[in-house]
């Protein structure tokens, strides 16, 4: 069976080719570079890892309920079309719905490769490129665990969200070579690395708990990487230059609220979708859902001095003003920090493990 056969509704069987422009940059210096960036580059080589033997795929999963949620979570809850759910229905739906999130973090991260392969073309200084290589190979790895999660545990697939096709058409188009840094790197990697995390620490399953602490610990790193190179070039810009990256951050904010309302899963299920819509818009869950997804771009937009007066109004009408005083650094430290307790304690448990082996071995044969 393959991936074609697994969407909910047919998608191409062709490649979806976006026309790129734009120089691919070579530089002759080789001897300089920031230290900042070059230890983020020795950490990003470090902290590879492979995702056939770090996670334990052996771990079952519910489709039926893949993240351990209560109906509190749904956004629908409460609703007339919920209401009328049995209990079948609502398995069903909560597939749906694991499907549809998940194969936008997939979605997402075959673009994230994509653009950090555009980064080291287009990015003038060395020490950018030799990051951004190590970003390539995080995402290819990313990808094949979203792939391998979605094909193997939930069984379903849905096709990208028209908003975040937009948004990734726009990012690889653009022709300026900080596009893919602020397109990628700042929102939506900021974006997903919000989503995973809220996900990370509310589902009760072990097995999507490790996919998600583990990409998050290298997403940290790239939104640190766009971070600081951005804002170093952003020092720079005219500000006709500053305006035109300000109208694209809004825009592309927008776009990414917007892709969170699960449109497609209540069209695919035959729901209401106009009545859907309006409840998932008034839901508290949601609301709290939406908001907090923005905790990751609203402080690094303001470090990097895209905070001009149309930035700032957006925000306000997302209600997400307040959160650029957010200590971003704390909450990178601590994505980092809970994918290496995440180890600890599976060795730990598996060293107990090998103990209790060995006694019922000795004892069997005494």
């Amino acid at each position: 069976m393959t991936t074609h056969d697994r969407y909910v509704s047919p998608v191409p069987r062709e490649t979806w080719d976006v026309p790129v422009s734009g120089d691919a940059r070579f530089t002759w210096e080789y001897d300089e570079g920031r230290a900042r960036l070059l230890a983020l580059y020795q950490k990003g080589k470090d902290k590879q890892w492979d995702a056939a033997t770090r996670i334990d795929w052996s771990l079952e999963v519910n489709p039926y309920n893949v993240l351990g949620l209560t109906d509190e979570s749904c956004p629908i809850y409460g609703s007339p079309t919920f209401e009328k759910l049995g209990r079948r229905d609502k398995d069903l739906m909560y597939q749906h719905l694991s499907s549809w999130q998940f194969s936008q973090f997939l979605h997402g991260e075959q673009g994230a490769m994509i653009c950090a392969a555009r980064i080291v073309e287009s990015v003038p200084d060395l020490d950018a490129k030799f990051y951004a290589s190590t970003q390539t190979m995080d995402e290819a790895r990313h990808a094949e665990t979203y792939s391998r999660f979605l094909q193997e545990k939930i069984q379903l697939v849905y096709p990208i969200n028209p908003n975040l096709q937009t948004l990734l058409a726009s990012t690889l188009s653009d022709s300026r070579w900080d596009m893919p840094y602020l397109g990628m790197q700042v929102l939506i990697e900021g974006l997903a690395l919000a989503a995973f995390g809220l996900l990370r620490d509310t589902t009760t399953n072990e097995l999507p708990k490790q996919i998600l602490a583990y990409v998050m610990q290298d997403e940290a790193r790239h939104v640190a990487f766009g971070r600081m190179a951005l804002k170093d070039a952003y020092a720079e810009l005219s500000s006709k230059e500053r305006d035109e990256r300000e109208e694209f951050v809004v825009e592309a904010c927008y776009l990414m609220r917007d892709r969170l309302r699960g449109e497609e899963v209540w069209s695919t299920l035959g729901f209401p979708v106009k009545e859907c819509l309006e409840h998932a818009d008034q839901s508290p869950f949601q609301q709290m859902f939406r908001s907090l997804l923005f905790t990751r771009i609203v402080p690094i937009v303001k470090d990097i001095g895209l905070w001009g007066e149309k930035v700032q109004k957006a925000y306000a009408d997302m209600g997400v003003l307040d959160m650029a005083g957010v200590d971003l650094g704390a909450m990178m430290k601590a994505d980092e920090d809970m994918a290496e307790t995440l180890d600890r304690e599976r060795a730990a448990l598996a060293a107990r493990k090998r103990e209790v082996d060995a006694t019922i071995a000795a004892g069997a044969a005494g």
